[in-house]
């Protein structure tokens, strides 16, 4: 994307000057904004560029951001000397270089450094149209070392501001807003006011002013210590995710392919369809409108199928067990009217991950409580399948979901009701075939057991005719996890006959298979 410039110099008679506004005597804004959406920062697509015309900045230099509410610049200590706000050393001397350039994201991270006075240290690059910052540490006031909390703090701020999108004219903070510092630390309220100081634009809009309603509550001496303690662990938990964009990036489908591969044996047409969807994601960098749900008979691998999407999609994954849920209420939270509410399953699974893009990954959908008091839990799930967002009970405030994407699993498809199974592409995954099975046996479940109990090869052989014992004995069982027990009971007798007996390896033959299993 071609950087977008929007001018917003200002003559130094500030008797008309806008909302940024200045005193007489004192330089107005002196900057350009750059709108950019690249997410990796370097001297190409750097967070500010600063005047170089007094002297050229070191790869690495310590200062200060100065004069934040107007004619911002950066003062150059060298590290010789504690941040000084004036922009002067103790000799009088002009330490300023003032900003010509800045990302239209880092406005409001810039302008905190300053007001809070703290000392960092810049990693840039000289070049003709001056020295064009892309990493921001930060620093003790000596410049000679990380104030490691700060620093985290700051990196947070940065990583997702790059990320996002450059804001709205409107979603720039003025500086009236800004807050005094605390502790650089999300989980205390002096830390989230900082963050909403820096990176509010990275919050879905919505939220912006759900998080002001929330601070509102908070400094109010007019509720309980109970509604404040959930009003600020609900900020807490939303400032906590990185809410990211919809944008997906291509997806190797080779790489794809490998790791279904890896994952399970066959089942071409299963993995046909989920490479579908991974071209379609490829082509539009956004998720299908459905979910997978992946419905057929017990211990055929449809878990372990869903967990590879998540690592195709390269994206933190959470888990739901449906069976384990007998009250909407667990799904989309409890009021806060209540001294024990707390937030559903749904929002706490993005806090786990820590992102709003996530593999949700719903277990036994067609086991969900339909006999509950309060209605078919499953129910609950309906907005979150509908990539419009959904209400938590708790936070009070619309969730965005349309980095979701829901992978359900389930032995009976009659079990589940319409509405759900409309919201999902259905993938049918049917039991293998006595010869897949084998195949399976030999090359998976065989070699997966001898590498967890750390054995060779060579010390369990197991004969086709005793594999075809196996076969026989769970001939009325689905999927292939009795195969593995069968090989875990095989390996284990083998080891055992190994260490106390001395034999170096142990065959199993039709027979002594049959001994040991029937």
């Amino acid at each position: 994307m071609a950087d977008r410039v929007f001018d917003f110099n200002k003559t130094e008679d500030n008797s008309s000057s806008p909302a940024q506004g200045s005193e007489k005597g004192v330089p107005s804004v002196t900057w350009q904004i750059v709108e950019r959406d690249d997410k990796i920062l370097s001297a190409d697509s750097p967070i500010m560029v600063l005047s170089e015309e007094k002297e050229k900045l070191p790869k690495h230099a310590a200062g200060v951001f100065v004069n934040p509410l107007r004619g911002t610049s950066f003062a150059y200590t060298k590290g010789a000397c504690e941040a000084n706000v004036s922009g002067m050393d103790k000799d009088g001397n002009d330490l300023n270089h003032p900003i010509l350039s800045v990302d239209k994201r880092f406005i409001a991270l810039e302008k905190w450094l300053g007001e809070n006075h703290v000392s960092v240290r810049l990693t840039g690059e000289s070049r003709q149209e001056g020295y064009c910052v892309y990493k921001i540490r930060a620093v003790s006031p000596d410049g000679s070392s990380i104030q490691t909390e700060r620093d985290r703090f700051l990196q947070l701020c940065i990583e997702r501001l790059a990320e996002s999108k450059a804001p709205e004219e409107d979603d720039i903070p003025d500086n009236d807003e800004l807050q005094e510092s605390g502790q650089q630390d999300l989980r205390d309220l002096n830390s989230m006011l900082n963050y909403l100081d820096c990176a509010r634009i990275t919050l879905p809009k919505n939220m912006q002013s759900w998080a002001d309603r929330n601070i509102s509550v908070i400094r109010s001496s007019t509720i309980t210590p109970e509604e404040r303690r959930h009003a600020e662990r609900a900020l807490q938990m939303v400032l906590n995710i990185h809410w990211k964009g919809d944008y997906f990036a291509s997806i190797d489908p080779v790489r794809a392919r490998q790791i279904l591969d890896e994952e399970l044996y066959g089942l071409e047409r299963v993995k046909q369809r989920i490479m579908e969807t991974i071209i379609q994601i490829n082509r539009t960098h956004t998720l299908p409108a459905y979910g997978l749900l992946l419905a057929g008979p017990a211990g055929i691998g449809k878990s372990q199928l869903a967990y590879a999407v998540a690592r195709i999609l390269r994206l933190p994954w959470t888990s739901l067990d449906m069976s384990a849920i007998h009250d909407s209420e667990a799904l989309t939270g409890s009021p806060r009217v209540y001294a024990n509410a707390k937030a559903g399953r749904i929002m706490e699974a993005f806090t786990q991950s820590g992102s709003s893009n996530i593999v949700f990954i719903i277990n036994e959908l067609d086991k969900a409580d339909k006999n509950s008091i309060n209605g078919n839990p499953a129910d609950a799930l309906l907005t979150l399948l509908d990539n419009i967002g959904y209400t938590d009970n708790y936070i009070e405030c619309r969730i965005p979901t349309n980095g979701v994407y829901p992978v359900a699993t389930a032995n009976d498809k009659s079990r589940i009701s319409d509405p759900l199974m409309s919201r999902f592409a259905v993938i049918d995954i049917p039991d293998y075939t006595p010869d897949e099975k084998k195949i399976i046996f030999r090359k998976f479940s065989l070699p997966k057991v001898l590498k967890r109990m750390g054995m060779k090869p060579e010390e369990c052989v197991v004969e086709d005719r005793a594999i075809d014992v196996i076969l026989e004995k769970y001939r009325n069982q689905t999927g292939c996890r009795d195969l593995e027990q069968a090989a875990e009971h095989l390996a284990a007798n083998a080891l055992y006959q190994i260490e106390t007996t001395g034999v170096d390896n142990v065959k199993f033959d039709a027979h002594t298979t049959r001994m040991l299993l029937f």
